[in-house]
């Protein structure tokens, strides 16, 4: 008998992507902490209003102490943190972690659109939810792993959940824009939900998938029974308007290469949630170096990293509309978002509706969500202490919040 082969150890990760930004942002961190101690020390950078009297303290500290003993900490310190830092990724590329969940059926599907049923249909008093993802990321944040997934908590609890499921553009929805997705896509994809289940299923929007639900459920208020949001953005200036149009600015210095491409590719995407929060990979990465690499926190932020770094590229006209309508523009408080011609108006939506706002929201800020919270005229408003990704994937909230949702919809049957 011919001894079988080990196998091939898989290969490495391509992430935390863009790698070389992320790479390049550390090394820019630690490097000019030494070049910046003189005018620290004399006073000439600005120091953060938030840190009040505590700042003054640490100045008089500063100037007491010798300067060469102070480089030399600081040089320390900054090669202890790049060495935590470059071990958390090495150790995230090599991880055993791989996600095994297999997709339930498609029971429709057009184009790289599918919608998965997850089942439970044969409980005749399982209420069918609808459920829409974002379009830049792939729909298995709802069904990260066995112990994080939202769709199979719901189908266990009483519901009968589809997830629509965008995947990467192709040849036809190149050409999309967002009244393509929301025409073309969802509103099949809803008449197949009403026609497997005989009910008016209620609409779940997860972040950009929110606005899009916004716009189905304005167009198809007749055949839903509830819309439920999750922390869905629809003032683009309430919080950050500085940013908001830095990312404007973006697009239209990026429009070379996204109209070459037909698409807005999943690095610059990435590039884009970076440049919200520059340290955060440096952060986090050090802080997985310190787990056990076998114990399931160390698994859960595995699971968690492949699927942001799976991410899924924007058809160039709807990257125009995003970037330089939502972020540059103001569009959907503006009331000038229309989708067939028809501006979206969640003023106008009489159905029971949920804002699900999470109050550490670093992607979505909180005052943009609870502008659509006031619009509509019939809602109620939650605001967990979790944040934007946490809703999905955070310890505790399958007990916590996710029941919350669940109460909520099924009052409104």
């Amino acid at each position: 008998m011919t001894p079988s082969l080990p196998l091939a150890a898989p290969p490495p990760r391509l992430g935390p992507r863009p790698l070389p930004l992320h790479l390049m942002a550390a090394g820019m961190s630690y490097a000019s902490s030494n070049a910046a101690l003189p005018l620290l020390r004399q006073g000439l950078l600005r120091w953060s209003p938030a840190l009040g009297p505590d700042a003054e303290a640490v100045r008089e500290r500063l100037a007491r102490a010798k300067a060469e003993d102070l480089a030399a900490a600081v040089e320390r310190e900054g090669r202890r943190r790049l060495d935590a830092f470059l071990t958390g990724v090495e150790r995230y590329r090599h991880h055993s972690y791989r996600r095994d969940l297999q997709d339930p059926p498609a029971v429709w599907s057009a184009g790289t659109t599918l919608l998965h049923d997850y089942g439970h249909g044969g409980d005749g008093a399982a209420i069918p939810v609808l459920l829409v993802p974002s379009l830049i990321n792939r729909a298995y944040i709802l069904d990260l792993s066995a112990r994080r997934s939202f769709a199979r908590w719901l189908s266990a609890n009483g519901f009968w959940p589809f997830v629509v499921d965008w995947r990467a553009p192709g040849a036809v929805e190149r050409g999309f824009t967002l009244a393509d997705y929301v025409t073309g896509r969802l509103e099949p994809a809803l008449e197949t939900v009403l026609s497997l289940t005989g009910e008016k299923p209620a609409l779940l929007g997860y972040c950009m998938g929110g606005l899009l639900a916004v716009a189905l459920a304005h167009r198809r208020m007749d055949a839903l029974r509830s819309l439920a949001l999750l922390a869905t953005p629809w003032d683009f200036h309430a919080e950050r308007p500085a940013q908001a149009m830095g990312l404007a600015a973006f697009a239209a210095a990026s429009e070379w290469l996204t109209t070459s491409l037909g698409e807005l590719p999943v690095d610059m995407i990435q590039m884009l949630f970076a440049s919200l929060d520059p340290t955060l990979a440096e952060r986090k990465f050090s802080a997985f170096a310190a787990l056990d690499p076998e114990s399931d926190a160390a698994s859960d932020f595995v699971a968690l990293e492949d699927w942001l770094n799976d991410g899924v590229p924007l058809a160039a006209p709807v990257a125009r509309e995003c970037l330089a309508g939502w972020y540059g523009r103001n569009t959907p408080a503006a009331g000038t978002w229309a989708i067939g011609g028809m501006p979206v108006d969640p003023a106008q939506l009489s159905l029971p509706a949920l804002a699900v706002i999470p109050a550490q929201d670093r992607i979505v800020p909180p005052g943009s969500a609870e502008a659509l919270g006031r619009d509509l005229p019939n809602a109620t408003v939650m605001q967990p202490k979790v944040g934007h990704i946490g809703m999905m994937v955070s310890r505790g909230v399958e007990t916590v919040l996710w029941p919350r949702i669940a109460d909520w919809l099924r009052s409104h049957r």
